[in-house]
């Protein structure tokens, strides 16, 4: 038997979206999905998808359900065999026994908890709209921060009287156990042994999990009453069904408008949340002033990828930002932030603006996060120490990005704002996730880093060896790969008509394959080859840098190969200089064309010399075959034939390069 801790974890576990697409392709309509229906055969979808409800139904056949139905309807599961599937797809262990009394009685507590805790905010709100007080006191606060009836009521905000033993009474006259009412933390007792309403004198912001049931509360002391007082808010502590970094408050009013719009506002107060649904934005959350933790992080998941941090300008905004924000980019989340003009919080924000005004603020101000850590880290930042600190910090941020691409497009603009090369910031990023592994699992890391260290020198070895044999004994081989290794994407020919009479231009990567394929000449090193090959196919694509392509290549030996020859050590090629500002656009444009220029002889002189280290080798190779004497006549003839023409074309590649060869 799962336990039913254990079940409701899987089934906040369970993406709808995630689960049904194991099985049907799903395209995005609105705030849904939609696709063919799995259950009966159709042409048009009718099978829609919905993440905030967490649901799925077909308007066709009327089958569907929640995560955990429509496995059982597809797979033919029973109930259990449906959980245990979603268990291993999410990786969440079951240990599967029948319940100890024990067990049983704490999850008949789980259950009294709630229903406790439902009473409970009916009271508070009770108190709120009828009793003297809450209408005068409480209701006339939250009139004061603006709050509507209709907002009010729908955040289920309440009051609780002064009266600190007046909760626990009514509530064990009505029968509630003064149990539950403690294990809630909604009382705690005083040294007479009676229950003391722990929120008594506070307005009341209940806690609605996403589930729609009321796990815990917060209370927050009156305008009047805060003068001196640390401690504005009370909130639950933790219990059965409360733990507050499980928990995100308004994550029940807000998951529609977050599956609808496709990405949810973060902000550190519960009144940030009220005042921006009133205002006309319902797609936001609170923390609650707590860094952000996997679960709340996963329950976002399951609504969307897109989250924009909006905090306050000052000093405790920007701290706030950049809290958790490593790990919101490990869990693959887009991360934006926007900080707020100093004065305003969302809450005063939104009173001051309209829905519209508010979000096109948003569109307009927003920034990335890895641009604003980087805006915020290296302002007018000198001192080279703290410079270099901060750069780690922004380079450990990038490091948690799991899309590869991302993380590359952020490493090569990092490279380009802070004027220190990628293969450098690469290295150091590398550090950052061996570091994580190794704590993450540290008998793992410690065997799968002396293996790989064991493989790395030996492979480091290697290479060194034959890049010194190369670099002596092929050199120019090697200086064409590094040739196209670091300039393989600039242009040295424009207007080039192809097979099909169009204009086009070519690269330095593709003037190279194109050059020596059209002579069926190959790189004698495989590695070469394939750089060669491979930097000429990438070349079709949008933004392709041959440099930063094979850097953060998937083959960790390309990779390596790829560093070793951007080294400065063995800087083999002379870089392209760089344009002068001062120059007019004319004067560029002629620059620019020097430069191709330049480019492209420096090229043909290498590709020249390479087909002469080529013709060498063929003439040494016939030479000692017309030394061998074991072959006729005839074929002796046609071997010195053959070599005469090898001389030829040999002295004519020499004149191209300039220097004539006689023999």
């Amino acid at each position: 038997m799962i336990d039913s801790l254990t079940v409701e974890r899987i089934k906040n576990a369970a993406n709808i979206v995630d689960v049904v697409q194991e099985f049907v392709t799903l395209r995005k309509s609105g705030a849904n999905y939609k696709g063919l229906c799995p259950f009966h055969n159709e042409r048009t979808p009718s099978f829609f998808v919905s993440p905030s409800r967490g649901t799925c139904h077909c308007f066709g056949c009327g089958k569907g359900g929640n995560a955990v139905g429509f496995i059982m309807e597809h797979e033919q599961m029973t109930y259990p065999e449906a959980l245990r599937w979603l268990a291993r797809k999410y990786n969440i262990e079951i240990q599967e026994r029948e319940l100890t009394d024990e067990e049983r009685q704490q999850q008949s507590e789980r259950e009294s908890m709630f229903i406790v805790n439902e009473w409970v905010a009916n009271y508070f709100t009770e108190l709120l709209n009828n009793h003297p007080d809450g209408q005068a006191i409480g209701l006339q606060y939250f009139r004061s921060r603006g709050f509507r009836d209709d907002i009010i009521k729908k955040f289920q905000l309440g009051y609780s009287v002064v009266d600190r033993l007046a909760l626990g009474q009514t509530a064990t006259r009505l029968g509630y156990k003064e149990d539950f009412l403690l294990k809630t933390g909604i009382c705690y007792k005083n040294e007479r042994a009676q229950l003391i309403d722990r929120y008594a004198g506070r307005v009341i912001f209940p806690w609605i999990g996403v589930n729609g049931k009321v796990v815990g509360f917060g209370g927050r002391k009156l305008d009047q009453a805060t003068k001196g007082v640390q401690q504005k808010y009370v909130n639950s502590p933790d219990s059965e069904i409360y733990h507050k970094d499980h928990e995100l408050y308004g994550i029940y009013q807000a998951k529609k408008a977050i599956a609808k719009e496709d990405c949810v506002y973060m902000v550190e107060g519960y009144t940030d949340v009220v005042s921006m649904h009133q205002c006309g934005i319902e797609n936001v959350v609170a923390n609650s002033g707590t860094a952000l933790s996997v679960h709340q992080i996963h329950m976002l998941h399951r609504f969307t990828s897109n989250i924009v941090l909006l905090y306050d300008g000052d000093a405790a905004g920007i701290h706030a930002a950049m809290r958790g924000t490593d790990m919101l980019l490990a869990e693959g989340m887009n991360l934006k932030v926007l900080l707020l003009p100093d004065g305003d919080d969302p809450d005063s924000f939104a009173r001051k603006h309209t829905a519209a005004d508010f979000k096109e603020y948003i569109e307009r101000n927003q920034t990335d996060f890895i641009q604003f850590k980087t805006d915020l880290l290296l302002a007018n930042q000198t001192d080279p120490l703290k410079r270099t600190e901060a750069i780690s910090s922004i380079v450990e941020s990038i490091s948690m990005i799991g899309d590869h691409v991302l993380r590359d497009t952020y490493l090569h603009n990092c490279a380009q704002r802070v004027g220190i090369k990628e293969s450098v910031l690469i290295s150091q990023m590398n550090v950052f996730v061996r570091n994580r592994r190794r704590a993450a699992n540290p008998t793992a890391a410690a065997e799968a880093e002396a293996e790989q260290t064991k493989r790395t020198d030996t492979q480091a070895s290697v290479n060194q060896a034959l890049l010194r044999a190369q670099l002596k004994d092929n050199k120019v081989e090697t200086l064409l790969t590094q040739l196209i290794v670091r300039r393989g994407h600039e242009t040295v020919m424009d207007n080039v008509e192809d097979g099909k009479g169009n204009l086009v231009r070519l690269n330095v990567a593709q003037y190279i394959h194109y050059s020596l394929s059209a002579d069926n000449l190959r790189f004698a090193n495989s590695q070469y080859q394939r750089i060669m090959e491979e930097a000429a196919a990438e070349s079709g694509k949008d933004g392709f840098n041959a440099e930063r392509h094979f850097l953060h290549h998937e083959d960790q030996e390309i990779a390596r190969l790829a560093q070793t020859l951007t080294e400065d050590k063995y800087q083999l090629i002379s870089q392209t200089p760089q344009d002068d500002e001062n120059l007019s656009p004319d004067e560029k444009a002629q620059q620019e064309q020097k430069k191709q220029h330049r480019l492209l002889n420096q090229t043909n002189h290498l590709l020249l010399d390479f087909r002469k280290e080529w013709v060498d080798k063929q003439m040494k190779a016939v030479m000692e075959e017309v030394k061998n004497t074991s072959i006729d006549a005839e074929k002796k003839r046609q071997k010195l034939a053959e070599y005469q023409q090898l001389l030829k074309l040999r002295n004519t590649i020499a004149q191209q390069l300039g220097s004539e060869v006689v023999l």
